[in-house]
């Protein structure tokens, strides 16, 4: 019998990581009544059958968005400035051609576990073109989350320490805590730009004993709406390279930059690149990322097509043909798309305003601007539910990614009308928190 005590430890430990990596003893460190839960639900199993479930999920943090949702239903007419999705649908052209697919039954079958050949062939010849990768291998996954679970059950093992930067991707955080990877050490970002601290890094690996085995970074990032430019990106990597520890690049936002700003990858035999179509052609529900990886890596292949025959066996085929079709389309079909979400930037930076200007960061890459609450008011999630109950306006907590006191506004969501009508909701809210409290 596992016993309740045991089961709450975990829970708090999973989450005491701190900006330096050391964990915290005591309990004021676990973020809001966010991660509480987790905590509660530890409780109500314990009186039934705790022994029969995994110590593993019992340890991982609830999802963010699943609380997000329940809170949503509770609401009348709720705006959602939450979720990272964006506001269009696939290419129409697209779209068209999967239709007449619905009747092949080569879709309603299984497919190479790696991928169709023809899309692993356009991803190879984009990676190639725009992402400057030399030699890549391709798998398709089930979104950008599955691509990261397969590489955490590839790579690492209970026990091994990984390292990730602050703030981070709440659902990275998360495959890493239900498969047994506990050792999650947090670094820090910089406090006026929030990219990875390279010297901090340099140090964490030198000096950690074993040397942690992945370190994983968001670029553009998620939450903190940032990029990593290419100099810190490849000395990062370099860092990565010397220490022989792997590299776990999540690209999702990689068209979603702004201002001029570009983004880069970079390649080599300790890294491995994530990308999405979620995002980019607005295929959230259709549920297609891709791995990519080194030519050159003996063994790495075989090892990942056991974890993918395992989970989805492979992604669905009807969402990989829609994907490959999407390709088809000229790059100005994204570039537009995302040019066109500067000016919801716009309309919730003024929104925003009510914290002060150098509180609020991002917007330079992806989809997010992330802001600082006043300090009287660090319990984020007790924030948003006051919000969204209050005003019908709902973001996303900073504690889910480690971050008290901060939440996460997402700009991509809904069209400009809307955008403008979430935004006033959002300022009056603020401005009301900052004078007032929540009253």
């Amino acid at each position: 019998m596992v016993k309740k005590e045991a089961v709450e430890k975990k829970v708090y430990e999973s989450k005491s990581q701190g900006v330096g990596g050391e964990a915290e003893a005591n309990k004021e460190n676990v973020p809001s009544e966010l991660f509480l839960k987790t905590q509660v639900s530890c409780r109500k199993i314990e009186m039934g059958s705790l022994e029969m479930l995994s110590r593993r999920t019992l340890g991982t943090d609830m999802p963010v968005m699943a609380q997000i949702r329940k809170l949503m239903a509770e609401l009348n007419n709720p705006m959602s400035l939450a979720q990272g999705v964006v506001h269009w649908q696939p290419p129409q052209k697209a779209l068209e051609k999967v239709k007449e697919l619905v009747w092949d039954p080569t879709v309603s079958s299984y497919g190479s576990d790696e991928g169709i050949p023809e899309l692993r062939k356009a991803l190879q010849k984009k990676l190639r073109e725009e992402n400057k990768l030399a030699n890549p291998a391709v798998m398709v996954t089930a979104g950008a989350n599955q691509a990261f679970v397969n590489l955490v059950l590839t790579l690492s093992d209970p026990g091994d320490s990984v390292v990730m930067f602050q703030p981070y991707y709440f659902n990275a955080y998360m495959a890493f805590q239900m498969t047994g990877v506990t050792n999650i050490i947090v670094g820090p970002g910089h406090p006026e730009t929030l990219y990875p601290d390279a010297d901090w890094l340099e140090r964490t690996l030198s000096e950690s004993k074993p040397t942690p085995k992945v370190v994983t970074i968001v670029n553009p990032g998620n939450p903190s709406g940032t990029y990593v430019p290419e100099p810190l990106l490849t000395r990062i990597s370099k860092i990565c390279k010397d220490a022989g520890c792997w590299l776990i690049v999540d690209n999702t936002y990689e068209y979603f930059m702004y201002d001029g700003l570009k983004h880069c990858c970079v390649e080599g035999d300790h890294i491995v690149n994530v990308f999405s179509f979620s995002k980019t052609y607005g295929m959230m529900g259709w549920r297609l990322g891709y791995i990519a990886y080194s030519e050159n890596l003996e063994g790495f292949a075989r090892e990942l097509v056991k974890i993918q025959d395992n989970i989805p066996i492979c992604a669905s085929i009807i969402s990989q043909r829609l994907a490959l079709y999407a390709l088809e389309e000229d790059a100005g079909w994204v570039t537009e798309r995302v040019k066109g979400l500067v000016k919801n930037r716009e309309i919730l930076k003024d929104a925003l305003e009510p914290l002060r200007k150098e509180n609020v960061k991002g917007g330079e890459g992806a989809i997010y601007l992330w802001a600082k609450l006043p300090e009287e008011h660090r319990d984020a999630f007790k924030v948003v539910r006051w919000l969204a109950h209050r005003h019908g306006v709902v973001v996303i907590p900073g504690c889910a990614s480690g971050s008290p006191g901060h939440v996460r506004v997402s700009f991509g969501g809904l069209k400009e009308e809307k955008m403008r009508a979430a935004a006033e909701r959002l300022r009056k809210g603020l401005e009301e928190l900052v004078h007032h409290g929540m009253v």
